[in-house]
């Protein structure tokens, strides 16, 4: 899957202070369980390597995602983690300021309405469909 840049400043707020980072990251993905079975995480200076073995390539995208989306992480890898081949086809978006759901649903789908579908596809990472933050990176299923 490659090497995924995340904006190290923003995101969720996690840990400090004493805490294991790579832990900490490890519970929040286990916590959403988006199919990853044998999950490691190992963190350095910003950056997050993730391995296991995803039910399917969404649940590793998904991984990558929530490991992302925390602040303090700049960079997450996962090589390691052992998918299924993505039949999807899926774009990847940053949230920026004034965005909504509905106007990036408009933007990549065509329809307002479709905000739901991609609301569903990042559930995970979403946990409001109100409540979204630039930076923020984001799926979005095109197929």
């Amino acid at each position: 899957m490659g090497l995924f840049d995340f904006a190290v400043n923003m995101g969720k707020k996690l840990f400090g202070g004493d805490d294991d980072p790579a832990e900490k990251i490890k519970a929040q993905i286990q916590a959403d369980n988006p199919g990853i079975k044998n999950l490691d995480v190992s963190f350095d200076e910003g950056k997050v390597v993730l391995s296991g073995d995803a039910e399917s390539a969404e649940a590793m995208e998904k991984a990558v995602l929530i490991a992302g989306n925390v602040q303090g992480v700049g960079e997450v890898s996962a090589d390691k983690v052992i998918a299924p081949k993505q039949d999807a086809k899926v774009e990847y978006y940053v949230i920026e300021k004034g965005d909504t759901l509905s106007g990036i649903a408009k933007r990549f789908l065509g329809n307002a309405s479709a905000y739901p579908k991609i609301f569903e596809a990042n559930r995970e990472v979403i946990k409001d469909p109100n409540l979204i933050y630039p930076g923020q990176k984001i799926r979005i299923p095109l197929s």
